[in-house]
């Protein structure tokens, strides 16, 4: 399979990748800044310098043409609520635009695991510009006709990734989940196409995610 990772510099991609090219997958890995392709490169991804902050739908489906599955991994990393918007939901939903029109029919979102309604925090709260971003986004790739999966970790460690979760996990507190365990979250879901259709919410723990995401449908 031919797997493109956008935000192919961010800590989850930089360990999906090279478990994607492990796994006998072809992967391409956007960029912004230039100065990263060295190490982007080193992970067995070939590399595509575009800022997808200001990339159009048909600049996006020309690096998508050919590919067979989109990753999202990428993200403005907060502070910034305009630019948050710009690139968490605008960007985003323009590359499952730009999926659509290059025929590019998988799609994996890394979202997070309270991306809801439900938990919306009040407008004053420095995380609203996130939730509403990602919450958008998300709706959209639910919404479109891609084969999409939505996988939402919850707060992001640097532990060592053990390829183990607790299914279906949402809470306001106690739900840390490795950045490994997530890029494992992302190979398992290209993986096993049960995952598509499916939101699915998760922290560390004891289920083997090849043997959940198996099971789903059952």
């Amino acid at each position: 399979m031919k797997v493109t990772i956008i935000g192919g510099h961010g800590k989850i991609a930089l360990l999906a990748a090279p478990l994607l090219v492990e796994s006998g997958h072809e992967v391409q890995s956007i960029i912004r800044n230039p100065d990263h392709a060295e190490e982007v490169s080193a992970t067995g991804a070939s590399v595509v310098v575009l800022n997808v902050e200001e990339a159009t739908t048909t600049e996006l489906a020309e690096v998508l043409r050919g590919q067979d599955a989109v990753v999202w991994s990428a993200g403005a990393g907060g502070g910034n609520p305009d630019r948050t918007y710009a690139v968490d939901r605008d960007a985003a939903i323009r590359s499952m635009n730009a999926a659509r029109d290059a025929q590019v029919s998988r799609y994996v979102m890394v979202s997070f695991s309270r991306a809801s309604t439900e938990y919306l925090v009040n407008q004053d709260d420095p995380f609203y510009p996130y939730m509403v971003a990602k919450i958008a986004a998300d709706d959209h790739l639910r919404a479109s006709e891609l084969d999409w999966t939505v996988l939402g970790p919850g707060a992001l460690t640097l532990e060592e990734p053990t390829g183990r979760v607790e299914p279906d996990f949402v809470a306001e507190s106690g739900s840390q989940t490795s950045r490994g365990n997530v890029a494992q979250a992302i190979v398992e879901a290209l993986n096993e196409p049960r995952t598509i259709g499916h939101t699915l919410n998760f922290r560390d723990g004891e289920t083997p995610l090849q043997e959940w995401f198996s099971s789903l449908g059952e």
